[in-house]
């Protein structure tokens, strides 16, 4: 464990609760494993967990409030149907052990829940009651490991993302935070599904979120603050922004994200400006983006 940085540690619940102040999340991990050559997803949890507490590590030291940890598809619909070939409950464990040893005694830990990679019902082939089993599933083993609240992200459906909400919450009494992606701002803000920022904000928050907002999506940070600003528009809720590095362009092959972090900064400045209160990065951010950020801050 590191030292402490500070000599008393308020609840998650408080420091969200905090109007004046901006919580400042880490970046991306898939894409940071995949620059040290090694395979993205929580599977890299047992094959390599020095690699991923580094990764960890180096963006507590950039002084976030909130590292999450490296369990995004770790459920147990998409370990299965994708021949992860991990179990389940190890998986999670070892995600939620390795982000806590990695953070200062002031920060915090949310386990990460994403999609199950399968489309419900009527449109595909998932039962909702299945999606929400398994969801609750991972959340009562991040729970179990040690998180001090869950984020459920990146979700494409909010069918899918309202399922993951409602088995967080039966799971631990928890602060839980949602975010979808978006494919695009016009329209009003849209999901690959058709899902408007506005309703998606209005459900989650009637499903009892903590916060709502967007991350990853095919927008770059700019035009996530258009959708910050949709959101604004239906609740008075703390609203997440974690975008990518830029949009992503395929070069020789192979997905990049090549948005510097000045010019990263200059996006959240914005995604701030239209009241996004939890900052972060998703897709191709780096210590050293979420750094400027922090510097942004005055950290």
């Amino acid at each position: 464990m590191l030292v402490s940085i500070h000599p008393k540690k308020m609840k998650l619940s408080e420091l969200m609760s905090n109007n004046k102040k901006i919580v400042l999340f880490d970046g991306a991990m898939g894409t940071q494993l995949a620059e040290a050559g090694l395979e993205m997803g929580g599977q890299t949890n047992l094959s390599h967990p020095d690699a991923v507490s580094a990764i960890h590590r180096h963006y507590a030291e950039c002084g976030v409030d909130i590292i999450i940890t490296n369990t995004l598809t770790m459920n147990r619909v998409f370990i299965e149907s994708n021949k992860v070939g991990v179990d389940v409950r190890e998986v999670n464990l070892v995600g939620a052990r390795l982000a806590r040893t990695a953070i200062y005694d002031s920060q915090y830990v949310l386990g990460d829940i994403g999609s199950t990679g399968k489309l419900l019902k009527p449109i595909g082939s998932l039962l909702k009651e299945d999606a929400y089993e398994t969801f609750k599933e991972q959340a009562v083993i991040l729970a179990e490991g040690g998180v001090d609240g869950f984020i459920i992200e990146t979700m494409f459906d909010l069918g899918e993302a309202l399922c993951a909400l409602r088995a967080c919450r039966t799971a631990a009494d928890l602060p839980v935070i949602a975010s979808m992606s978006f494919n695009t701002v016009k329209n009003g803000g849209r999901t690959i599904m058709g899902n408007s920022a506005r309703d998606c904000a209005k459900a989650l928050t009637q499903e009892g979120a903590w916060a709502v907002g967007a991350n990853c999506g095919n927008i770059d940070p700019s035009q996530m603050a258009v959708i910050v600003s949709k959101m604004r528009e239906v609740h008075s809720l703390p609203v997440i922004a974690q975008p990518n590095a830029g949009k992503p362009r395929v070069v020789d092959g192979r997905t990049v994200f090549d948005m510097t972090p000045a010019d990263f900064a200059l996006g959240i400045r914005k995604c701030i400006q239209a009241g996004a209160r939890l900052i972060g990065g998703c897709c191709g951010t780096s210590p050293a983006h979420i750094r400027t950020i922090a510097d942004l801050l005055g950290r």
